[in-house]
């Protein structure tokens, strides 16, 4: 799966919160871009993002004369962040939930930022669906547990390891496609196997 720092904007244009809308606004022109990250005043500070949004929305639609306008007034802070690390199907998730069209990419620092333009361009979701690799995942799992319990035996403590992660697979899947889960895989096992229910007794 692809991760935000694959696909996040290296090239990451910062301003202070004390600079005027004007120099936001020139900013953006001259970089080509749609949004500034705000610059912490310390280290327990939190960062901020000012977009083009926010100056048309609360700007221009005004009226008011953009050099007598801060940045800190119209930014939003603290702003959602991203970690590098997560994956680009839960960042256009939590885009989705959240309205957001982008947001920066932190690790102690700021790495980059990612957009959904990112996403749509960078993103592997054409090649690579994420339910279809998941039912993959779903039915080469299965597989395996049906193998493991068949060797070590159906009430075996492997054999519960290896269906419970068919089941985190199933749940991961189901709350993708907001869907409930009416019969766990491990359950339909446990029609054909009734004694594999013992394997959900083992000391961890």
């Amino acid at each position: 799966m692809l991760k935000a720092s694959d696909i996040m904007t290296k090239d990451v244009v910062m301003i202070g919160g004390l600079a005027t809308v004007e120099e936001a606004v020139k900013l953006m022109r001259s970089k080509g871009i749609r949004s500034l990250i705000v610059k912490r005043r310390h280290d327990q500070d939190s960062y901020g993002i000012v977009t083009e949004s926010d100056v048309v929305y609360k700007v221009t639609a005004y009226g008011t004369d953009p050099k007598a306008v801060r940045v800190y007034e119209i930014m939003t802070k603290p702003c959602v962040v991203i970690n590098p690390d997560l994956g680009v199907e839960y960042v256009a998730r939590l885009f989705a939930n959240l309205g957001l069209h982008r947001a920066p990419v932190i690790s102690g620092e700021v790495l980059g930022i990612i957009s959904i333009t990112d996403i749509l361009k960078k993103g592997d979701f054409l090649e690579k669906p994420k339910a279809l690799t998941l039912q993959e995942e779903i039915e080469k799992a299965i597989a395996e547990a049906r193998k493991t319990c068949q060797d070590k035996g159906p009430n075996s403590p492997e054999c519960a390891v290896a269906w419970e992660i068919v089941e985190e697979l199933e749940a991961e899947a189901a709350h993708q496609q907001a869907k409930k889960i009416t019969k766990t895989k491990f359950e339909e096992y446990c029609e054909e196997h009734p004694d594999a229910i013992e394997a959900r007794m083992y000391d961890t």
